[in-house]
């Protein structure tokens, strides 16, 4: 069976791992055949119908192993329905998710030839024992919507072009 679809995720402390596994098991749930790596792990996007890549952003900036899954990959992403998520804000005000959309904008402009078919921003998670000083300060959060997680993942299908097996939950 050919892989339809592959979830590649760039994360430091395992919270953006979760995500793209849960959009992982939302899309196999959904009929279509899934596989799941690191971003820095990835050798070739070439075999696979979509893909979807998503990573934290920190002080401003998407991880690096994202921007560089973008520049590795962008001639065979050029030709592939991709789509894009983040994890940032850790309150979840209006005007911290539209800074985030504003950080996720300005990265993926620099890869002026890619147009990602979906953008998503979600909440991010903070642990303080993940890090170091000043944020092991900072109050605990998780604002994750799985709720929120599972419907774009769901609506991922119709926007990637992808077709949802007949009988598919």
């Amino acid at each position: 069976m050919a892989i339809d679809v592959l979830v590649a995720y760039a994360t430091k402390y395992g919270s953006t791992q979760e995500v793209a596994e849960a959009i992982a098991t939302h899309l196999d749930d959904l009929g279509l055949a899934v596989d799941v790596q690191q971003a820095r792990d990835v050798a070739s996007v070439a075999p696979y119908a979509a893909v979807v890549l998503g990573a934290p952003l920190y002080a401003g900036r998407w991880l690096g192993d994202a921007r560089r899954f973008l520049r590795v990959h962008r001639q065979t992403l050029e030709r592939t329905p991709f789509a894009v998520f983040a994890l940032g804000p850790l309150l979840g005000t209006e005007e911290q998710f539209a800074g985030a959309k504003v950080q996720l904008d300005r990265a993926l402009a620099r890869e002026r030839t890619l147009t990602p078919a979906a953008v998503e921003i979600f909440g991010g998670r903070l642990h303080q024992a993940d890090h170091p000083f000043p944020f092991s300060r900072m109050p605990e959060s998780d604002i994750r919507d799985w709720d929120a997680i599972r419907a774009w993942s769901e609506g991922l299908p119709a926007k990637l072009g992808l077709r949802v097996p007949l009988g598919a939950a």
